[in-house]
């Protein structure tokens, strides 16, 4: 895929029990508020589960991460959708550098009903 400044990416999810359960086997993340189901029977998805939205539009493109920001606005839930959205900042090919091309992206994370859960920004290399 040809990157360009201002494109777009956007992926979709939707985390189950069983997604937020592998994460707390593989995390280590063992709050009660990810364990215990509310009174509708959610559990809260970690918000490092949460954050593989925006690392997997990376992962597709080849991204070696150097920073990522996280501002974790409202809690997820098992059974919200979320669509991410990221927005490709810079991209500038880097002669100088292992003719790499880098990278700078922005991204914003929305529920199924439109609020904002998470946002923040990456910046790496392409490999």
């Amino acid at each position: 895929m040809s990157l360009k400044v201002g494109d777009i990416i956007a992926f979709e999810r939707t985390f189950t029990i069983e997604d937020v359960e592998l994460f707390t086997k593989v995390s280590g993340d063992e709050g009660i508020h990810h364990l215990t189901p509310d009174e509708q029977g959610r559990l809260v998805v970690q918000g490092l589960l949460t954050a593989t939205l925006p690392t997997k539009v990376g992962g597709d493109n080849n991204v070696l991460a150097r920073t990522m920001t996280f501002e974790f606005l409202r809690p997820v839930f098992t059974g919200d959708t979320i669509i991410c959205e990221v927005k490709i900042e810079e991209y500038e090919r880097q002669e100088n550098k292992n003719n790499r091309t880098a990278i700078t992206a922005s991204f914003l994370c929305r529920n199924q009903n439109e609020k904002e859960v998470l946002k923040g920004y990456f910046s790496g290399v392409i490999l």
